[in-house]
């Protein structure tokens, strides 16, 4: 259950352990490397305000339900301009949180009680938690969305109180910050050369803070449980290759510690593209996407093509389908953006965490679980074919883009033959993510029908450990470097080499330079991740060799946990 850094530790019953009689060291689960030492700066939110307060007067609560709709306006109107400033995840995420700042049901339930007489502010509490309720009984990704509703709800209260929105201490010098757990919001307002490292108690490696902090490229450790005992202001040296957080290094120790890995950054910085071992061996390095913007960001770095081009990103907010030509007109920016490279478009990944109106069913059980990805042609049986023609049409009108389509949640062999069929007679090349165990139990009768395949690492890891990837609890179960996921990535990469066909990765786990690695040992042939990650990985990848890569692969499977796999892993490719 736990990482190998940390099990030194808990033999002994303890999670923080002792290295000397002057050094305590915190463990935790490591999602971005690096190494930093600074004082640390925890962020709290802010204590809410008494649930209860008097009675508004009948005459005052249509002026008190104007109070909180202009708070409302103002935390959207702020988080969508800081959306439309950001880029990759963190726009999306931004995003994501502002609608929930104009949300319908909740403001719906929050001016229900300011008319009853209850003010704005305990209105907003009431309603948000009660919100928060229904979030955490669907569970699964709509649990997540807790934090981003109080989150909201914290800078509403601040707009009403007249007061400054919360958010992450103000500093004009280098800290490590440290939280229990971080908003969306506050992760994507970062600046690395203030901020730089990120601790928090809670997370996974696919929350929205990592990726987040990946993309930003901040060192992160996350799941770090004896957090707290680290006090404000103490240096701290985070080793996010480790997952640990030491008090009491001496000065010249840690300096010598990020100097070493400033070395590594420094190769980053330099590296150029494309993709290749250091005995030249190609890896073909991808861009993921979700419109031109993101595309054409991708173009201009290092990114070989699009590996993932999220087309429900570019849907969550619209209430019907899209006809075929403007459907079309918003897939051509991202083909022009690589006119003589692939671009691997995934069709609506509609429901769970992405509701898109027009494909998503308003009420599920279990979301993750439920009808997401191909699935919602079961009761909307033409709105895969639609799309299919607008990616069609827009491949046509930029030629020379190398247009691949995939599925996601394919899991049976039929929903696989149904797809290829629709996109061979579109004159596409025709493929399907491998996120759900039973494509990879199948995966050589999958790989006779497909031309291709995508592994999502993020939902292949949350269904292989049956634990859900958003919840903060979990995050030793969500790592992609668990030893069954390890096997499932090579079992399907050496299908691919076997039969000849493309297998590449689409998930968080391309973006780790030591697994992408390893993967590559494995036989991938793609790795696609956000634009900005991919110089870390290409310049991993350039320092080692195909046949280190090969013992890196071999090495791993078979470990016996998260933390021995990174342990061997490192051994292998000579990474100290």
């Amino acid at each position: 259950m736990t990482d190998m850094t940390e099990s030194a530790n808990l033999a002994s019953g303890a999670e923080t352990g002792t290295a000397s009689q002057d050094t305590t060291i915190v463990y935790g689960t490591p999602v971005v490397p690096g190494v930093a030492w600074a004082p640390a700066a925890w962020t709290h939110r802010p204590p809410l305000p008494p649930a209860t307060a008097p009675e508004v007067p009948d005459n005052e609560r249509e002026d008190e339900v104007t109070r909180f709709e202009a708070a409302t306006q103002a935390v959207a109107d702020g988080l969508f301009d800081r959306a439309s400033r950001a880029e990759g995840h963190a726009s999306e995420v931004l995003g994501v949180t502002a609608s929930l700042a104009t949300d319908k049901a909740w403001k719906k339930e929050t001016v229900r009680a300011i008319r009853r007489g209850i003010p704005a502010i305990q209105a907003t509490m009431a309603a948000t938690e009660k919100f928060v309720a229904l979030f955490e009984k669907a569970g699964g990704l709509m649990a997540e969305r807790t934090t981003d509703l109080r989150d909201v709800r914290d800078r509403a209260i601040a707009h009403l109180q007249g007061q400054p929105e919360p958010g992450i201490p103000v500093v004009d010098h280098p800290v490590v910050l440290l939280a229990d757990d971080l908003s969306p919001a506050d992760t994507a307002g970062l600046n690395p050369a203030h901020y730089v490292a990120i601790a928090t108690e809670v997370g996974g490696p696919t929350s929205h803070t990592s990726i987040i902090a990946r993309q930003l490229g901040i060192p992160c450790i996350v799941a770090a449980r004896e957090l707290s005992t680290i006090p404000e202001g103490a240096p701290v040296l985070l080793d996010a290759h480790a997952g640990s957080l030491t008090l009491g290094v001496p000065e010249a120790e840690a300096r010598t510690a990020v100097e070493d890995d400033a070395r590594r950054v420094a190769l980053i910085r330099e590296w150029r593209g494309p993709g290749r071992t250091a005995d030249g061996v190609p890896q073909q390095l991808l861009a993921n996407v979700q419109d031109g913007a993101t595309a054409e960001a991708g173009a201009a770095g290092q990114a070989e093509g699009v590996g993932l081009f999220r087309t429900e990103l570019l849907f969550l907010g619209t209430p019907t389908e899209p006809d075929v030509q403007t459907q079309a007109a918003a897939y051509e920016p991202v083909f022009a953006a690589f006119p003589h490279s692939k671009v691997v478009v995934r069709t609506l990944d509609a429901g769970s965490d992405k509701p898109v109106p027009f494909a998503t069913l308003s009420e599920e059980f279990n979301p993750a679980l439920g009808v997401r990805g191909i699935r919602t042609t079961g009761h909307n049986p033409e709105l895969l074919p639609r799309q299919l023609d607008a990616i069609a049409e827009a491949a046509t009108r930029q030629s020379g883009t190398d247009v691949w389509v995939m599925a996601p949640m394919v899991s049976t062999i039929p929903e696989a033959e149904w797809f290829v069929d629709l996109v061979h007679d579109r004159g596409l090349k025709a493929g399907i993510m491998i996120e759900v165990p039973s494509a990879v139990i199948l995966i050589d009768q999958f790989l006779d029908i497909v031309d291709f395949v995508s592994i999502g690492t993020n939902d292949l890891t949350q269904y292989t450990m049956a634990a859900d990837r958003m919840s903060p609890h979990l995050a030793e179960y969500t790592d992609p470097w668990q030893p069954a996921v390890l096997a499932l990535i090579n079992r399907t990469a050496q299908a691919g080499v076997r039969l000849g066909k493309p297998v590449g990765i689409c998930g968080e786990a391309a973006a780790d330079p030591l697994l992408a690695a390893a993967m590559t040992g494995m036989g991938v042939t793609s790795l696609s991740m956000a634009t900005n990650a991919i110089p870390a990985v290409g310049a991993q990848l350039s320092q080692v060799t195909r046949a280190q890569c090969e013992a890196a692969a071999a090495a791993i499977v078979g470990s016996r946990d998260a933390g021995d796999a990174r342990a061997r892993a490192r051994k292998t490719l000579g990474v100290d």
